[in-house]
């Protein structure tokens, strides 16, 4: 590695494939039940095709509480949620066209509002914004997922780590890796050009 390079803390993919978890819940079961919930929005379902439980899948969700999973799974539930959100709001500014009939046949349409909906909408408004929790620092592995990056984070789960702490290690391990890697190169650097200027000083002297 050369003295001017910049060294990267972002942990490289591990071709090493996370050990099990004890409750049977894998990587790729954890992925499995996230992409079915954010197709279907259904925890039952989406722990059936994953093969476990609904009880177990909400006490994997509390134990890895602000982990991966968690964002994931709280951006799973957006992407339904959005679609609703949006479509409520249509109703709610343009109306349900309603037909009117006469003796079995369609003479007219006109518009129905309904306020209600417009009243719930603008009560919930805040609930479409994404929690204000903690925002992590930019160098936080967290910090490169929002609520709405379900399928980044549905792959970030599937490849684990579990944690971000995790991550955060992997990182500084390479990092120390690269460091010594780089620190170790320039003392032999230094090195050679103490020989080569011991030489060139004999060879003076002679």
């Amino acid at each position: 590695m050369s003295k001017h390079e910049t060294l990267s803390v972002i942990p490289r993919n591990s071709s090493t494939a996370p050990a099990p978890r004890h409750d049977g819940w894998t990587p790729a079961r954890q992925a499995t039940f996230l992409r079915e919930l954010a197709s279907s929005h259904s925890v039952a379902e989406a722990a059936r095709a994953a093969g476990m439980s609904r009880q177990s899948a909400y006490a994997l969700r509390a134990r890895l509480r602000g982990e991966p999973f968690d964002l994931a799974w709280y951006a799973a539930l957006r992407c339904r949620i959005d679609m609703l959100a949006e479509a409520a709001v249509d109703r709610a500014l343009n109306g349900v066209e309603v037909p009117h009939f006469y003796k079995g046949k369609v003479v007219g349409t006109s518009r129905k509002f309904d306020e209600r909906l417009t009243v719930a909408l603008l009560a919930m408004r805040d609930s479409f914004r994404a929690p204000r929790a903690s925002v992590p620092a930019m160098s936080d592995p967290a910090a490169q997922y929002g609520a709405h990056d379900f399928r980044r984070l549905a792959e970030r789960v599937e490849r684990g780590p579990a944690t971000w702490d995790e991550e955060r290690e992997e990182a500084y391990a390479q990092l120390r890796s690269e460091y010594d890697e780089y620190a170790g190169s320039d003392w032999e650097e230094a090195d050679e050009e103490e020989v080569v200027a011991d030489e060139e000083d004999d060879v003076a002297e002679g």
